[in-house]
């Protein structure tokens, strides 16, 4: 799919913060913490800076977590070499740094800016993973056999260097002429393969475009891309260590999870009578990871059926356990239990988790601060998720509504994502609410009844929005644009 960027004018973001409540400066006292571990902090005694690992992130980014290394094994298989940020050493346990990083959870993203989890000084300084620099790491060395089968697992608190600052385009377009750095030269080859049998184990990957909203000199463009190959490729090593991370913390009875239930039933059984309403072959026995992903998004239909797909993959959130094995151990969307490990700079979770992995295999007690955390951090992370989506939907509605404010009355070709359930009291289920933190339902005041529709999605510019008609799913129909308003985020469109 190409990329479509559309232009916007001066978009003022900061309402959201407002609405959301999110936190501006750190307090005093907690960036005095920040800036003296920064300067103070020693790095670890085991020394694997002869390790060439480069990092791969979008262009822009200094708060680096993870950095890689992937090489074969003697005999087959491959050795999986992946660092990521060791913030616990620079966070005190108590500390006033530690209260902050808790009320913030995670990374808020908007256009203009970010709110980070953790000060500069840390995020895109002393902790990240910038290269030619020693810094502190967490280094997870994972083998596998030939078919992808863990072979071994280990972790060590290290010193690591990074070679080089990789990002997603320039390393596709090396992987394309076949000039990827040697260090990552594998990451095609293991990253189809770690695909391939995820897959094949049920899990459910959703090749979605993604609606990104970019600085584009004095305004905005709106941008609709196709993840890169290489940016499935590069999720494909962060979930294997996710899965190293959970078989650690099963074995060992405590840790925290990132769960959600297996599909449901009925959901799979909707899913079928998409896909033949859609044109979408889905063999007797092929699993919902195989049709997925079969399908090509850029199509109308594709898009439609990934849409409804999005059903399965409902319920995501985190199972803390201690001295026990907990009732649900499953990620649907993973196929197997996973746990979050790999992005420490940007996601409160992984801290404490990481704690108890390097206890767990060094085979002794898990600290006492991390294992008082466990039971609190999924409530943290379940508020701080919500204010994170709140946040990404409300960018893109807002920029949708102010990119169209000027072209009410026109006509568009749109394609149908989605319908509303026929039941009563149903709704278009599959879609999220794009509206924003306190925008009325599409179609009338909070609390009206919405006439039937469902949503749609116009090419140019490239927006998602509700549409009231009788809409045929996966099918173009022309619409006309109804409503655009900036002050609410809605954008609501009429079948013609």
């Amino acid at each position: 799919m190409p990329i479509k960027r559309v232009w916007a004018p001066r978009i003022d973001f900061s309402v959201l913060r407002r609405e959301l409540d999110l936190p501006a400066e750190f307090p005093p006292d907690a960036m005095r913490e920040a800036q003296e571990a920064a300067s103070a902090a020693a790095l670890p005694a085991v020394d694997r800076t002869e390790i060439p690992f480069v990092t791969v992130d979008p262009a822009t980014s200094r708060d680096l977590d993870q950095a890689m290394e992937l090489t074969r094994r003697a005999g087959g298989g491959y050795r999986v070499r992946y660092a990521i940020a060791d913030v616990a050493s620079y966070v005190r346990p108590g500390g006033a740094l530690e209260a902050e990083t808790w009320a913030r959870g995670q990374t808020i993203y908007f256009p203009d800016g970010k709110i980070p989890l953790h000060p500069q000084v840390l995020s895109e300084g002393a902790v990240s993973l910038l290269p030619d620099v020693d810094r502190a790491a967490v280094l997870w060395t994972i083998d596998l056999d030939a078919d992808g089968e863990f072979a071994a697992i280990a972790l060590e608190r290290a010193r690591v260097r990074s070679r080089a600052k990789l990002d997603y385009v320039g390393l596709q377009a090396a992987v394309d002429a076949g000039t990827a750095p040697d260090p990552i030269a594998l990451l095609p080859e293991l990253g189809a393969l770690l695909a391939r049998r995820a897959a094949d184990r049920g899990a459910v990957n959703l090749p979605l475009p993604e609606q990104e909203v970019e600085q584009n000199g004095d305004g905005w463009q709106l941008v609709l891309r196709a993840p890169l190959a290489v940016e499935e490729h590069n999720a494909q090593i962060s979930l294997l260590t996710g899965m190293a991370a959970a078989t650690l913390m099963l074995a060992g009875k405590i840790g925290l999870l990132r769960t959600m239930p297996p599909p449901r039933p009925e959901a799979v059984t909707k899913l079928r009578a998409a896909a033949a309403s859609l044109d979408v072959t889905w063999p007797q026995h092929a699993s919902v990871g195989a049709v997925v992903a079969s399908v090509d998004p850029a199509s109308p239909r594709g898009a439609a059926f990934l849409n409804q797909a999005a059903e399965l993959l409902r319920g995501a959130g985190y199972t803390a356990f201690d001295n026990e094995q907990p009732a649900e151990t499953g990620h649907g969307g993973v196929g197997a239990p996973y746990a979050h490990v790999t992005a420490p700079l940007r996601r409160l979770a992984d801290r404490y988790a990481t704690e108890v992995c390097l206890a767990l295999h060094e085979e002794r007690e898990v600290p006492q601060w991390a294992r008082e955390a466990l039971p609190r951090l999924p409530k943290c992370m379940a508020t701080t998720d919500r204010a994170a989506s709140a946040a990404d939907r409300g960018a893109v509605a807002l920029t949708e509504a102010v990119l169209l404010a000027h072209r009410v009355g026109e006509t568009f070709e749109a394609g149908v994502l989605d319908v509303d359930d026929p039941r009563p009291g149903g709704g278009a289920g599959n879609t999220v609410d794009r509206a924003g933190p306190t925008a009325p339902a599409a179609g009338g005041k909070p609390g009206n009844k919405r006439p039937r529709g469902g949503m749609v999605a116009i090419d140019e510019p490239a927006v998602q929005a509700r549409c009231v008609g009788d809409l045929p799913l996966g099918g173009r129909i022309q619409v006309r644009l109804a409503q655009a308003d900036p002050r609410t985020r809605e954008v609501l469109f009429q079948q013609i």
